[in-house]
């Protein structure tokens, strides 16, 4: 059942008892909820599992059969909402900046909503110690890990090394996972890596195991202007001690936040009661996944610069949470 088969079934919900009929005695009829995550290994794939597993415990009186579908990514996810093949998808909020206003490479503006903005995306370079990589102008002429090619990483790598005055011309890209990430720079093949995730980030550790690593700084006049210039950038602090010999906090950015999205013309009952369930629910969703802390009150509401559906706004005013705000520009 696609987007116009889901409206109906979800506005039927919301006039007939748990969509049970007149005596409220039969099934709902079934619904089927495709969820698109990313490849399996990353935290998305996870993270959406945990969201499609806690919606079809808690929804059997919407009659929801919800699907964690692994897909490539952000960008697929997001062309996939917009043909009507998935119905709900993790995004990361920098890719999805760019997407709904058809920026940075995309064919058009994407109708993109927010359902719920999750777990900030803590990401910053490492080198190892003594490499002569101190700082990003250091990356220069050198071999510097970049990402998964196709991942979208450099929706937010790209803004972050230009205004530090580099482009990805000023030095020769390696594309590799995390994980690969830690062998580059292990081996010798390149002098550094981008690398993160939520906090800690299981390649960060992994990296500051196995040797002596230089977590490289930002500027912080540029991190400022980052955060300042981009809705997706954040502010975010490593805590001293949270990787091997990382003595200091380490103050780094939230590269784009991982959020749940839909497309604009998903019904606004279906976004509601997802919306719902998923907030009040939240506990069980941190069972499944650690990063389930980041559906409260402060954070889930957060404009990373995508705007918010309007059955996820419903919710969020009806519970006091939503704050009065600009639409993002």
């Amino acid at each position: 059942m696609r987007r116009d088969g889901l409206a109906a079934v979800a506005v039927a919900c919301a006039l007939a008892a748990s969509c049970g009929g007149a005596d409220g005695d039969a099934a709902p009829e079934r619904v089927f909820l495709s969820m698109g995550t990313a490849p399996p290994g990353g935290a998305f794939f996870v993270v959406g599992s945990a969201l499609a597993e806690v919606l079809n415990e808690f929804g059997a009186g919407f009659g929801w059969n919800a699907t964690a579908e692994a897909t490539s990514g952000s960008q697929e996810n997001i062309r996939r909402l917009d043909t009507g093949e998935l119905d709900f998808a993790m995004s990361n909020a920098a890719i999805t900046y760019f997407a709904v206003r058809g920026g940075e490479g995309w064919d058009k503006a994407y109708p993109m909503r927010t359902v719920m903005t999750l777990a900030p995306n803590v990401a910053l370079f490492i080198s190892p110690a003594g490499s002569g990589v101190e700082t990003i102008e250091d990356l220069r002429g050198e071999r510097v890990g970049v990402g998964p090619a196709g991942a979208g990483f450099e929706y937010f790598v790209g803004p972050l090394l230009a205004a530090h005055g580099l482009t990805y011309d000023d030095f020769s890209p390696l594309n590799a996972t995390q994980s690969g990430a830690v062998d580059l720079i292990a081996d010798g093949s390149a002098a550094a890596v981008f690398v993160g995730g939520a906090v800690p980030t299981a390649s960060i550790t992994q990296a500051s195991a196995s040797q002596d690593i230089h977590f490289i700084p930002y500027d912080e006049d540029v991190r400022r202007q980052l955060i300042d210039e981009y809705l997706f950038f954040g502010p975010a602090t490593i805590p001293a001690g949270t990787y091997r010999g990382q003595d200091e906090p380490f103050e780094g950015l939230d590269v784009g936040s991982m959020h749940l999205i839909t497309a604009a013309g998903v019904s606004d009952e279906l976004v509601y009661n997802v919306t719902k369930t998923l907030y009040e629910q939240r506990t069980s969703v941190v069972e499944k996944h650690a990063a389930g802390r980041a559906i409260n009150p402060a954070n889930v509401v957060r404009d990373t610069g995508t705007e918010f559906h309007p059955g996820a706004v419903r919710f969020y005013q009806e519970i006091g949470i939503w704050p009065d705000r600009e639409p993002a520009p």
